[in-house]
């Protein structure tokens, strides 16, 4: 048989290993071109631009 615990974790210490699992939040800039957010350091997929040239090509319908 393989070890068992010999006592219930009581919820206090169950909470603590679990501090840090919550989510967090993306951190987000401001477009210099189109002012749309998009993540730093990555192209904009709103207009294609970064670093105030255009590279890649967005097609509007």
């Amino acid at each position: 048989m393989p070890p068992l615990p010999k006592r219930k974790v009581s919820s206090a210490r169950r909470d603590k290993r679990r501090a840090h699992d919550a989510l967090k939040t993306r951190n987000l800039v401001q477009c210099s071109n189109c002012g749309e957010m998009r993540l730093p350091h990555r192209v904009c997929p709103n207009c294609g631009h970064y670093q105030g040239r255009e590279v890649i090509e967005i097609k509007e319908e």
